[in-house]
């Protein structure tokens, strides 16, 4: 027959196939398909997924495990709960569909146990090896003797004795003794304890536990898998061997070809590098199955195979992490749940047994190694917190009872009795562990505690100050927070004002001068020092930097993993480098660290660095999206001539990238950030905002701090700062004291100009969920000694009584002036001082605490004015006067400063 021929067969046979018009024929999505089974797997996977997150976000309030989520979703999904609705299971779950979704999950849990063995680094074993292994061995043997002996009346109450007695108890004693150590290092990282002793001994511990767990499983599917024992031992040398071989040729040929291929240099894996992964990963995962040992058992040694060095890893598992955390895990925990049938623990002597297990496996970790923990040098809150850890449980044991449910050892009603178990065990571990171990009692080996003796000392021998009454006002320990970045600009143009070398010179000197600038290079280049100009006018502190970089704490393996390699993060990471590059051309003494924690904890975190490093003032950076000052200042002049949309004015825009519409929610978050800073910190913080340079200035300009003075602690301390900004020769300075006369001269405003006041001021109140910040009650003696030290500052500034700093003072310019409107008279004065090539920087403080007078009635009216909106936060966040600046898109750099509250 001829082609022709055969076409038109071919479309005949076609046509009479069955309609594929879907449902337009009639057709029912959640009818299951052989043939094309991807609509109600989709179906399936949408419910499971929405169901866990839900429940995942109403548990992490609560600090418990994404696990538990997962598990317990599968249990509502399951004939426990929803099951009992008609035709539900029938319908969403039938049971020729689950072939398939346990394909899906099992692929799933592959990979993430491949993200398990790369979460494993046998270097933590060394960390206080003798206690580590004390407390493992006693995790272990404790709680399998005890589970072997429960065992035994669960076996003969619960089952029917058709299964193997042997391994019926191998099974109970390994789900009893197991420690789940992918639970317990997202638990000790949320808890914040893996830079404490009792986390670096508990993750030590976990970690041998962890391996012995796997050996058992593996032991205990190769016996259910035999059909004799010769087929046993021959699958455990098949075993021994595959581990040495991917242990040692592999993990070898892996890292020669990882260098080859310059991953490894790079930290970052390659298209052909994932491809080389990927297949090694479903290959080991094959031949472990094919050898009588499950398939997870491969991807786990597959992922000790992954070298940790150069963040290598952690990049691997971040290409990898979403897709099987977020879809695949979830449907193998969920089937878990699905096989779970509480319905079957329907009497007294069945919830008896639960008890007891709970009870047994309890105890029998929690006494094992917390007494080993006391004696080996351990306190009893200490030795409660490693007992009530090791006690976790979770993925692993789920692991084994399906395994064990799978081969017919255990029942749906045992299988039930230890999801149960699993579940309270896990539920119990983090708020006995605050019990026993409260932040309070904690001791945390920070990085500030780990600095080099040499570095301490230049430290120590950087904080004395010069000498005279001014001399304590200037600072010289500094904390810098840095999360991204876009903040290094802001950092090193502060860091450069607070460096008192020689100003650049815009006109030519004479030439002895320049010979001799060219000399003193040519010295310093030849003892090895940076060429740079610092010559100094007086004796004043070198500055001391300490950077810290906040990484935020997720779900995610990826961040686990970057916060048990935040040693070695901090010498590899890029910000942390600029800044310590920065710092030697500049001749900075600067120390890193670097933290991993919850956002929610950013500012608990801040304050307790700056606490450690006795820092004298915190400098939070903060960026501008605009793409340039003068668009800044060009798109505020033409709103302030139109009815058009009011424009939205912030300086956290830059944060999120985007100019008109922004997630206010993100917004009003990060100001509660910083407002958390200001009322937690225990010294100074300055929060500046860099706009950057304008087009018009020159690199041999001079800076000029414009600051308005109206008095009180942080008007204090931000004139204090200019003072010590001014020792650089390359900046000058503005002060003006303003004095408020005639209240009542204030334009009044009708009610459709108060109504836009409080619609421009206040447009996202709604979405704020923050409170203000809260401030103790002022009295009348309070705000008299303020006044007074006031006074006192002023008139020693201003009368030239701090003869040590004559050549700072001689740089500021201050004047007194009085206005019925000092926010728009400020406003006019650096807006005809930004027409100068200068770069403008103004300084202000922030007066959320013990000012003299609210500006919030001249500063609506100043919105009204220039049809600015600004978030309801902003306000509550910088102060009123510095509102004023970012209202009217004044082009210039912004430095709010707060004073240290008194504790």
């Amino acid at each position: 027959m001829g082609t022709f021929s055969d076409d038109v067969l071919r479309l005949v046979s076609r046509a009479d196939a069955p309609a594929q018009a879907g449902v337009f024929a009639g057709d029912n999505p959640a009818e299951y398909n052989a043939n094309d089974p991807i609509r109600l797997w989709v179906i399936q996977v949408i419910i499971i997924i929405g169901m866990t997150q839900l429940l995942a976000l109403f548990l992490s309030r609560i600090r418990q495990p994404r696990v538990i989520a997962e598990v317990i979703g599968g249990v509502l999904l399951g004939p426990s709960v929803m099951g009992h609705i008609p035709n539900f299971t029938a319908t969403i779950f039938p049971k020729d569909s689950i072939p398939i979704l346990n394909l899906t999950a099992n692929v799933g849990l592959v990979l993430f146990l491949f993200l398990v063995g790369m979460e494993i680094d046998a270097r933590v074993i060394r960390r206080n090896a003798k206690a580590s292994f004390a407390i493992s061995v006693a995790g272990l043997v404790i709680p399998l003797g005890l589970g072997a002996a429960l065992a035994v009346p669960i076996y003969h109450q619960f089952t029917d004795g058709t299964a193997n007695f042997g391994y019926f108890v191998l099974f109970v004693a390994v789900a009893v003794g197991i420690t789940a150590f992918p639970v317990l290092c997202r638990i000790l990282t949320e808890l914040k304890l893996l830079d404490t002793t009792v986390g670096v001994v508990v993750l030590s511990a976990g970690v041998g536990n962890d391996v012995v767990g796997w050996i058992l499983l593996a032991l205990s599917v190769a016996l259910i898998n035999a059909s004799s024992g010769l087929t046993a031992l021959w699958v455990l040398l098949a075993g021994i061997a595959y581990v040495l071989f991917i242990c040692f040729p592999i993990k070898w040929a892996y890292r020669w070809l990882a260098k080859k291929s310059g991953s490894l240099d790079a930290g970052v894996p390659s298209a052909m590098m994932m491809t080389v992964t990927i297949v090694l990963v479903l290959i080991s995962g094959f031949y472990t199955d094919i050898i009588g040992i499950h398939a997870i058992f491969g991807g786990f040694l597959a992922g000790l195979v992954i070298p940790k060095d150069n963040g290598y890893a952690i990049a691997l598992v971040e290409k990898l992490e979403d897709l099987v955390s977020i879809l695949l895990l979830p449907l193998y925990f969920a089937l878990s749940g699905l096989r779970t049938d509480l319905g079957l623990l329907d009497n007294g002597i069945t919830w008896g047994y639960v008890v007891l297990i709970c009870v047994v496996a309890f105890f029998s970790k929690f006494l094992g190694c917390a007494i080993t923990a006391k004696l080996t040098g351990f306190n009893f809150r200490e030795a409660g917190a490693i007992g009530t850890l090791m006690s976790c449980k979770g993925l692993v044991e789920l692991i084994v009872l399906n395994v064990g449910l799978s081969a017919g050892i255990l029942d749906t009603r045992t299988f039930s009795m230890f999801v149960l178990h699993a579940l309270v065990l896990t539920f119990m571990t983090t708020p006995l562990t605050i019990l026993f171990y409260p932040p309070k009692y904690r001791v945390h080996a920070s990085a500030v505690q780990q600095l080099s003796p040499s570095t301490n000392a230049t430290v120590e021998d950087g904080t004395s100050a010069p000498p005279g009454d001014f001399g304590d006002a200037l600072r010289s320990r500094f904390t810098v927070v840095v999360d991204r970045l876009e903040q290094l600009p802001a950092v090193m143009t502060l860091t450069q004002l607070l460096q008192s070398h020689s100003a650049p010179e815009s006109t030519s000197d004479d030439s002895s001068t320049d010979s001799s600038k060219y000399e003193k290079a040519a010295l310093a280049q030849r003892h090895g020092l940076p060429s740079l100009p610092h010559g100094r006018q007086i004796q004043e502190p070198r500055i001391s930097l300490d950077a810290l970089r906040l990484i935020e704490l997720t779900n995610r393996t990826s961040a686990v993993l970057k916060s048990q390699a935040a040693d070695s993060l901090v010498q590899s990471d890029p910000v942390l480098a600029i800044l310590k590059t920065h710092g030697y051309l500049n001749r900075m003494t600067v120390s890193t660290s670097l933290a991993v924690v919850g956002y929610e904890d950013f500012s608990e975190n801040v304050a307790q660095h700056a606490r450690a490093a006795s820092s004298q003032l915190v400098i939070l950076p903060w960026t501008s999206g605009l793409a340039s000052v003068e668009e800044a200042t060009e798109t505020a002049n033409d709103a302030s001539g139109s009815h058009a949309t009011p424009v939205s004015t912030s300086p956290f825009d830059g944060l999120f990238q985007q100019k008109r519409e922004r997630d206010h929610g993100s917004v009003a978050a990060h100001s509660h950030f910083i407002r958390r800073v200001f009322a937690d910190a225990p010294a100074d913080v300055a929060l500046f905002w860099d706009r950057g340079f304008p087009q018009a200035f020159e690199s041999g300009a001079q800076y000029h701090v414009f600051m308005p003075f109206f008095g009180g602690p942080d008007d204090r301390a931000a004139l204090s700062f200019v003072v010590q900004l001014a020792l650089n020769a390359a900046v000058s300075a503005t002060v003006v004291k303003m004095k408020k006369v005639g209240d009542d001269e204030l334009t009044p405003l009708n009610s459709i100009d108060h109504a836009k006041a409080q619609t421009l001021l206040q447009s996202s109140v709604h979405n704020t969920v923050f409170p203000d910040t809260v401030y103790g009650a002022q009295t009348t003696q309070t705000r008299l000694a303020s006044e007074t030290a006031d006074s006192i500052l002023w008139t020693k500034l201003t009368t030239s009584a701090v003869p040590e700093l004559a050549g700072a003072i001689s740089r500021v310019t201050f004047l007194e002036e009085t206005s019925s409107k000092p926010l728009h008279a400020l406003v006019d004065l650096v807006s005809r001082s930004a027409a100068s090539k200068a770069r403008q920087v103004v300084v202000v403080g922030r007066s959320r605490r013990m000012a003299d007078e609210s500006h919030h009635a001249e500063l609506q009216e100043l919105c009204v004015e220039r049809n600015a909106s600004l978030e309801s936060d902003l306000p509550k966040t910088l102060g009123d006067v510095a509102c004023a600046f970012v209202a009217t898109g004044t082009s210039v750099s912004l430095l709010v400063m707060q004073a240290a509250q008194k504790q």
